[in-house]
């Protein structure tokens, strides 16, 4: 117990960047609490964050303040419905006098990637985004090219029912670590926000706080966080029940068509150690457990015609599942 005990001292000294880093945040984004700190864990478990909502939250203006508070690469990149493959991964350009290919890197080549309104690019970006979020690398003609850590793609999207949309395919979904759902600021928050931008030119400078080096220094940090064994097997349990509920005495008949992965229990995992860190433990409680789900299964449960027939979301299903499952 005593290791567990100097890991969690350790982690509260490491750690202390966290707070810079939200402060800093705060100063431009109003609120957001939650958007904020889904998009720590994606940093510090080395994932890929989907964002989700309506036009107007400031999703842009989190990740692009985020990536000024660290000193690192950042590339925004517009996705539209005549975006090419070649617009992400860059091109080979051919020089006449040389007889020669040289390589044009495009905008992938970078370490925080906004990508805007993931869902309205075709498939063929998305698959060629898929390489580098999956494998970290991109390939151009005949060579292959590893990408820089930290490689983070923060993609955001509006709600799939408006025009001119993709829906993301199921094997992209689950690249995503987590995908936040995105809310409206509380009336005081809205206040703030009227007050900080209710001009032309507002003045949203961010300081540097954290550099690339420190943030591989937490997730080897995280990587160590202690998993007791009652909440590892609790993860699994939580996990199988999206596969099969009628073992787990769940009414949840005929509502999900397909449950989530392997990739899914591996991502909670983190997600949750993430969370510990960030609340400066050095072990996993089952409370993380319970808040880094949603974020973690929403994308990655395929609900019926049934379901969607009766209105149920997998939102709903996250927490009948929670909510009938023992906690250890």
């Amino acid at each position: 117990m005593s290791s567990t005990q100097d890991l969690t001292q350790q982690i509260k000294e490491s750690s202390l960047w966290v707070a810079s880093l939200q402060n800093e945040v705060a100063r431009v984004v109003i609120g957001q609490k939650y958007l904020v700190d889904g998009l720590l864990v994606g940093l510090l478990t080395n994932g890929h964050v989907l964002l989700e909502g309506v036009p107007g939250l400031a999703k842009t203006l989190t990740v692009k303040t985020l990536a000024g508070a660290i000193q690192t690469g950042f590339q925004r990149i517009q996705f539209t419905p005549d975006l090419l493959p070649a617009d992400l991964v860059g091109t080979l350009i051919y020089n006449p006098r040389t007889g020669e290919f040289t390589t044009k890197r495009g905008p992938l080549f970078s370490n925080l990637i906004l990508a805007d309104e993931i869902n309205r690019a075709p498939a063929k970006v998305q698959s060629a985004l898929l390489e580098a979020m999956q494998e970290r690398q991109v390939t151009l003609g005949d060579q292959t090219y590893k990408l820089q850590d930290p490689f983070l793609v923060l993609a955001t999207q509006n709600p799939l029912e408006q025009e001119g949309t993709y829906q993301l395919p199921e094997a992209q979904l689950d690249r995503f670590l987590l995908k936040l759902k995105v809310g409206y600021p509380s009336k005081a928050e809205e206040r703030q926000i009227l007050d900080l931008m209710g001009t032309s030119a507002p003045k949203l400078e961010v300081q540097p706080v954290i550099g690339p080096d420190e943030i591989l220094r937490a997730r080897a940090l995280v990587n160590s966080v202690y998993v007791d064994d009652r909440v590892k097997d609790y993860i699994v349990d939580v996990v199988f029940a999206t596969r099969e509920p009628a073992t787990y005495k769940l009414q949840l008949e005929g509502l999900i068509r397909y449950g989530a992965s392997p990739r899914a229990t591996i991502a909670l995992t983190l997600a949750a150690k993430a969370r510990a860190y960030l609340a400066g433990r050095g072990y996993v409680t089952p409370q993380d457990v319970k808040s880094a789900g949603p974020d973690v299964l929403r994308h990655r449960i395929m609900i019926s015609f049934e379901a969607e027939a009766e209105e149920i979301t997998s939102e709903t299903l996250i927490q009948r599942i929670f909510a009938g499952l023992p906690v250890p």
